[in-house]
């Protein structure tokens, strides 16, 4: 039994030499670590379809993000914020009653003496996309909405004061114009040939943090989510799950060649951040904005002229319907062209131009494309019935020729769309006529004047003016200050605006 304690004992003490001399030689020599390199991925590249031809292509967006974000642009609108009626002018904070309890009045009463604090202007940021080498610029109208000054900022860091051409409200879309040339931009494509599951590229400046790229897929088309309140809102957006937060606004949505095929807009979202629903403007709707802005200075908005909504399963039944898809006409407006084209309450559209109508969102789209005095081609059902029946478009107010607004350059300079008042108004307000204030956008009427839209112009520099051509005409050739006199129509009360024409800003 000793001789086994004895033989155990041994083992052990040797067992604790080996380890205290291995220990020691591990400490006295250093370890040699190798880093080994990869010169090649281990994982396989990701594959797409490439184009009709089915070809299969590496899904890379380093070209795609290289090519685009150039293009979009970091937009800033400034508003003087002005004090309101009925507001009280700032007022420091006085200190707590405990605190004044110890240490007295002496350190309230320099703040209580000095004059209150002035009005800091609100300064709003988004994106937007060059669509011309001469500087024109897509965004978004709730970019710069009631802004007095707009500026750019391009990838390069490039600053410019910008122009406001135009406004759209009823597809949210503004376009911008900034004295430069050569610049990058970006192209249009067919909106119509986007394809659900398509990849597409968001590119903007969320949260002011220039241009940042996300990429995701079309979650779908023709979305409408009644964000915009305007009387004759379009709304059939582009969904993607590309990431869309604040600061997106007016960016680019693009495909995987750089394409422009949206404006992105509004997100759909419980926190005001990106929570898997951006939408964006189709580029087939932009297009047509654009170029009415170029061309004619104001959107050329042609209507049908009715009531409608989306039919669905439960519509269908409730009203005894055949149908589960198109769009259930409700009622007719006033000057209706649908209308005086033979289209009846309680008729379904089906199509449009053979295009098929399934939501209000793509009869809106269709028709947000055209002009008055363009003629589609209606197919509705009637009672179970297929009829053909062509309307041609019309204005909300009933007419099928275009208005062309005069005096382009002159209005960008004021800011401002303006239109002649009628005799019946000038008689109700006791004037002799008048030019009324019907729109303001950034220009020098907000930026030097607390002028509000729905002034009507009666004189400048004591001159009356009867009409916009008077008014043109006048300004035209003035250069310095101008003093504008008018009413407004709901207190009759005279205004006065002083108004600085600097030439060579025209």
């Amino acid at each position: 039994m000793k001789r086994t304690y004895l033989y155990t004992a041994l083992i052990a003490f040797a067992i604790s030499l080996m380890t205290v001399v291995g220990f020691s030689y591990l400490l006295e020599v250093p370890r040699k670590v190798q880093i080994e390199h990869v010169s090649k991925p281990l994982t396989k590249e990701v594959t797409y379809s490439d184009g009709e031809e089915r070809n299969l292509a590496p899904l890379d967006f380093t070209e795609t993000a290289r090519k685009v974000i150039d293009a979009v642009v970091h937009v800033k609108s400034t508003q003087s914020a002005s004090q309101r009626s009925g507001e009280q002018p700032f007022q420091y904070r006085r200190l707590p009653d405990p605190f004044r309890d110890f240490f007295g009045d002496r350190f309230s009463e320099p703040w209580d003496n000095q004059s209150p604090m002035q009005p800091q202007p609100r300064i709003g940021t988004g994106s937007g996309v060059i669509i011309s080498r001469d500087g024109y610029v897509v965004t978004n109208n709730h970019v710069i909405d009631n802004a007095d000054d707009v500026e750019v900022t391009l990838h390069d860091n490039r600053t410019y004061k910008a122009t406001v051409v135009g406004t759209d409200p009823t597809t949210d879309i503004a376009l911008l114009q900034v004295r430069a040339s050569e610049l990058p931009s970006l192209a249009f494509i067919n909106s119509d040939d986007v394809q659900v599951g398509e990849w597409v590229l968001a590119v903007g400046n969320p949260f002011s943090l220039n241009s940042t790229v996300t990429a995701g897929i079309v979650s779908a088309k023709g979305r409408n989510i009644n964000i915009n309140r305007s009387r004759f809102a379009v709304e059939s957006f582009i969904q993607t799950d590309a990431a869309i937060n604040p600061g997106n606004s007016g960016g680019a949505l693009v495909n995987v060649r750089g394409d422009l095929i949206g404006i992105n807009t509004a997100i759909a979202s419980p926190t005001g951040a990106y929570s898997g629903y951006g939408f964006a403007v189709p580029s087939n709707i932009v297009q047509k904005v654009v170029e009415d802005l170029i061309n004619f200075g104001a959107v050329q908005r042609g209507v049908l002229g009715i009531m409608i909504r989306s039919i669905d399963g439960n519509f269908a039944k409730e009203k005894d319907l055949d149908v589960n898809q198109g769009v259930y006409v409700d009622s007719l407006l006033a000057n209706s062209a649908a209308g005086e084209a033979g289209v009846q309450p309680g008729d379904i559209i089906t199509s449009v131009d053979e295009q098929p109508i399934k939501t209000a969102a793509d009869l809106q789209e269709i028709v947000a494309r055209h002009r008055p005095g363009d003629a589609l081609s209606l197919s509705v059902d009637r009672n179970g019935n297929r009829n053909m029946i062509e309307v041609v478009l019309s204005t909300p107010e009933g007419r099928t020729t275009l208005a062309n607004r005069e005096h382009k350059e002159l209005l960008n300079y004021l800011g401002a769309n303006l239109e002649t008042i009628n005799d019946d108004l000038a008689n109700e307000l006791n004037i002799h006529g008048g030019v009324k204030v019907t729109e303001l956008y950034a220009g020098t009427l907000r930026r030097s004047t607390q002028m509000k839209e729905g002034f009507i112009i009666t004189h400048v520099d004591g001159k009356r003016i009867s009409s916009v051509d008077e008014l043109a005409e006048y300004l035209d050739d003035k250069s310095g200050g101008v003093m504008l006199e008018g009413i407004y129509q709901d207190t009759g009360e005279k205004h006065y605006y002083a108004v600085g024409m600097d030439k060579r800003s025209m």
